[in-house]
């Protein structure tokens, strides 16, 4: 049993200091993208689903801007501390609909990262304008923090 003992203890530490390192990406909060865009996400429930805003800081319309619902669901198998999502922001100042896709992750300074591809799916007035209704692109989203 001595024998064990030092084997056992750096077993421990071992183990106790990979669950301090790996920090865990939540969805929930204000996030901020690289085009100046806002979001906020509510509590995510039991069954991964959430719902939130949108505030985007970019459009091709010539409507006023105004905040958007969004709804969505992350992946909850095994909870993973990285986890994949999506959500789908129907926009309230024009007649378009935006899906994004992504994943949460955990940078090597610990900041909390979304990496994202979205569809934007604009109305047309007839199918032959079909080819030019979908755009597609991508944002990074960072945390926002509240001013303290």
């Amino acid at each position: 049993m001595v024998k064990m003992t030092p084997f056992l203890l750096v077993l421990c530490l071992a183990l106790v200091a990979h669950g301090f390192s790996a920090k865990k990406c939540v969805l929930t909060g204000r996030w901020v993208n690289d085009l100046g865009s806002n979001m906020t996400i509510g509590t995510v429930n039991g069954q991964g689903e959430f719902t939130g805003s949108y505030h985007t800081a970019v459009t091709s319309t010539t409507n006023k801007i105004r905040v958007s619902p969004l709804q969505g669901s992350q992946h909850r198998t095994n909870q993973k501390s990285q986890p994949t999502f999506g959500f789908t922001v129907n926009w309230s100042f024009s007649d378009s609909v935006t899906v994004f896709t992504g994943q949460c992750f955990v940078d090597e300074t610990g900041k909390e990262v979304l990496k994202t591809m979205w569809l934007l799916r604009s109305r047309v007035d007839d199918i032959k304008d079909d080819w030019k209704a979908t755009m597609v692109g991508i944002n990074i989203f960072t945390r926002l923090h509240s001013q303290e």
